[in-house]
């Protein structure tokens, strides 16, 4: 920060001679930095901004009041299942015997931890329909990756390493190509039919031009467009007859939790999102958590260590000698996995199918309340999101989806995912998660229905939105070509955004 005088409410607050902290006269001998280092790696001064301490926890604290979180209002994300994480998950992940374990302790030391890895490797495999489970992916690209690397090594294991395609949906998360490709893997695209669905016709025509060179398909179920793949029985079994196996791509496993097993569906491996449908925090860089699980046929390539019980407690086991090796430092996000085992706990076997009837339920009232001002993609009873276009309001006044998430900024709320999926031309897509109550689905419904009055009678309004933002409305263009990620004293909107 500089020291030369400006407007008290912009960023350079620092003013000569405050002091914050003071530090104790030096009880060693001095000694010259000189010495230590040498001259190029010195920097010929400091200056530190001066600041009193009530002006420090007052500029971080309305910082932080410039963030949006679940805790503080409605975060509607499609596909991205941004539900309220309980505080008693925090709570166990503060219990120091869980929170100040450390991965190099002696097994007999940290026999509390080592079960909840055992037992949720087992919930996991339980509630996925499959045979096995392992924990150490950091998040769901990861596990992806991961579920590729263990399809890789079954086909080589058994004489088919020449198998080097995976078939993608064109209505796929966009991590499912990039972690096929960053595998190893060819990708080829499967249509989207008129229902929404995995066109079957298209499905079989490319499974019979390259039927001895797929690996495997990757599905996500319910698909990115809210909707269940009710032909995903035909599909696993057309793959499986061309020689490949079935990813079950688990981002959107809140629709399906407790209800629907992807195991029982035809799927031979799959990724959880802890931090999605188990509540574990979600964003701000981390820590995500991407758990595996497979079938019988795959269990021998799991990554080391496993967490197995004895006659003399719980260990780690390496002895696994198809294994694809170490895919995490450690042995994962432990503490996330932490806050998955308790809140899973707490639903139990009874009540975890209440998470997705409630997401199910909630999300098919936004799309009833709603379909009268935006144009449902795919007009039909959804699962746990639903995807509204904005092309009604494209078409008639020029307003984008952009214009309309940016002008719910005004009103309050996190915008939803806009343009994705990729299929549908201006996509809004909502997912409200079962944690949220009818007043404020009826309060977020009401802000929405709001726009759409303005889109129709003052299109500038949301055109130019968001209005009441620390920053404006950007230049798109220019703020993907040149990001700005660093504060400069000479940025123009930097300074006008203030603190």
């Amino acid at each position: 920060m500089r020291e030369e005088a400006v407007e008290p409410l912009l960023f350079e607050i620092s003013r000569p001679g405050r002091v914050g902290a003071e530090l104790p006269p030096c009880d060693v001998p001095a000694r010259d930095v000189r010495a230590l280092l040498p001259e190029d790696a010195l920097r010929q001064g400091l200056p530190l901004p001066e600041l009193s301490e009530p002006e420090v926890i007052r500029h971080y604290t309305h910082l932080s009041q410039h963030n949006y979180s679940i805790d503080s209002g409605f975060y509607p994300l499609g596909s991205c299942t941004m539900k309220y994480n309980p505080k008693i998950n925090e709570e166990a992940a503060r219990l120091p015997g869980m929170g100040r374990v450390h991965p190099l302790q002696p097994e007999g030391t940290v026999q509390g931890a080592l079960e909840v890895l055992y037992e949720m490797q087992q919930i996991l495999a339980e509630i996925a329909g499959m045979d096995a489970a392992t924990l150490q992916p950091a998040a769901g690209a990861h596990g992806e990756l991961l579920g590729l690397m263990l399809i890789r090594a079954y086909h080589e294991d058994h004489g088919q390493g020449h198998r080097n395609v995976i078939l993608v949906p064109d209505s796929a998360h966009g991590t499912n190509p990039a972690s096929a490709a960053r595998c190893g893997y060819k990708t080829a695209s499967v249509d989207s039919d008129a229902r929404g669905r995995v066109d079957l016709d298209h499905l079989k025509t490319q499974l019979a031009a390259i039927s001895d060179s797929v690996a495997g398909l990757m599905l996500t179920n319910p698909n990115t467009l809210g909707l269940f793949e009710d032909d995903v029985a035909e599909i696993c079994d057309l793959v499986h007859r061309h020689g490949g196996l079935v990813y079950c791509d688990g981002a959107n496993m809140n629709a399906l939790v407790g209800r629907a097993r992807p195991g029982d569906m035809g799927f031979d491996v799959m990724h959880f999102n802890l931090h999605k449908t188990f509540s574990s925090p979600h964003g701000g860089g981390g820590p995500g958590s991407g758990p595996v699980a497979v079938k019988k046929l795959l269990e021998p390539y799991l990554p080391v260590p496993m967490a197995v019980k004895t006659d003399d407690g719980f260990r780690l086991d390496y002895d696994r000698p198809k294994s694809v090796g170490r895919i995490h430092g450690w042995y994962g996000s432990f503490l996330c996995i932490l806050r998955a085992y308790v809140y899973i706990l707490y639903y139990g076997r009874e009540r975890l199918a209440q998470v997705a009837e409630n997401a199910v339920l909630n999300a098919n009232y936004l799309r009833v309340r709603l379909q009268d001002c935006y144009d449902v993609a795919y007009p039909e009873i959804c699962m746990h999101e639903c995807v509204f276009t904005a092309r009604r309001q494209q078409r008639a006044r020029g307003v984008r989806a952009l214009d309309i998430a940016k002008r719910l900024m005004d009103y309050g709320y996190h915008p939803p995912t806009i343009y994705f999926p990729l299929i549908v031309p201006e996509a809004l897509m909502i997912e409200p998660t079962e944690t949220e109550s009818r007043e404020t689905l009826d309060a977020f419904i009401a802000a929405m229905r709001q726009i759409a009055r303005e889109a129709e009678d003052d299109p500038a309004l949301v055109k130019s939105a968001p209005l009441t933002t620390p920053v404006r409305k950007l230049d798109e263009a220019t703020a993907a070509r040149q990001p700005c990620l660093c504060w400069s004293p000479d940025d123009p909107v930097a300074m006008a955004a203030g603190n």
